[in-house]
C-alpha cells in the first residue's frame, strides 16, 4: 500500500498530518507474469503431445523365468484358438483354460498370437479370458535380443 506525503509550505507540512494512501495498485508486474507463462505453456503444450505412428519392435528385456508348466493361449492366423496344442472353439474357452490351470485364476497365461491377427482380435481373445476371472496374462514375442 503506497502513501503520499503532505507538501512542505515554508519548511512546515500542509493543514494535514495525516498520510494520503494511494488506492491504486500497480498490475503491471502482473500482466508481464502472465504473459511469460502463456508463453511457456504455448512452447510446451505442443511437445507434451505424442502423435507419431507405432512400429512395435520385439522385446530386448531379459525374460521372465516360466513355470514348468506354462498354459500357453494362442491365436493363430485364421483366428482360432488354442489352449496348449488343442484348437478350440472360442465358446468353450473357459472349460478349456479352468481345465489347463485346474481351476486356479492366480496362474499366468501365456497369450501369444500370430504378426497376421490384428489387435482387435487380440483385444477379444483377452477380454474373453478377462471376463473368465484370469487376470494374469502374459504376452509372448520373440526374443529381440542379438
Amino acid at each position: 500500500m503506497g502513501a503520499r506525503l503532505g507538501q512542505t509550505v515554508g519548511g512546515r507540512r500542509g493543514a494535514s498530518d495525516d498520510l494520503v494512501e494511494a488506492h491504486e495498485i500497480n498490475v503491471t508486474p502482473f500482466i508481464d507474469v502472465m504473459l511469460v507463462l502463456l508463453i511457456v505453456f504455448m512452447v510446451a503444450a505442443p511437445l507434451a503431445t505424442v502423435d507419431l505412428g507405432v512400429n512395435l519392435p520385439a522385446s530386448a528385456v531379459e525374460p521372465s523365468p516360466r513355470p514348468d508348466q506354462p498354459v500357453f493361449v494362442t491365436v493363430k492366423p485364421d483366428l482360432s484358438v488354442a489352449v496348449g496344442e488343442d484348437i478350440i472353439a472360442r465358446e468353450t474357452l473357459t472349460a478349456a483354460i479352468d481345465t489347463a490351470t485346474k481351476g486356479n485364476r492366480e496362474e499366468r497365461l501365456y497369450l501369444r498370437a500370430d504378426k497376421a491377427v490384428s489387435y482387435g482380435d487380440l483385444m477379444e481373445v483377452m477380454n474373453l479370458l478377462r471376463n473368465a476371472g484370469y487376470l494374469k496374462i502374459a504376452l509372448v514375442g520373440l526374443d529381440g535380443r542379438s
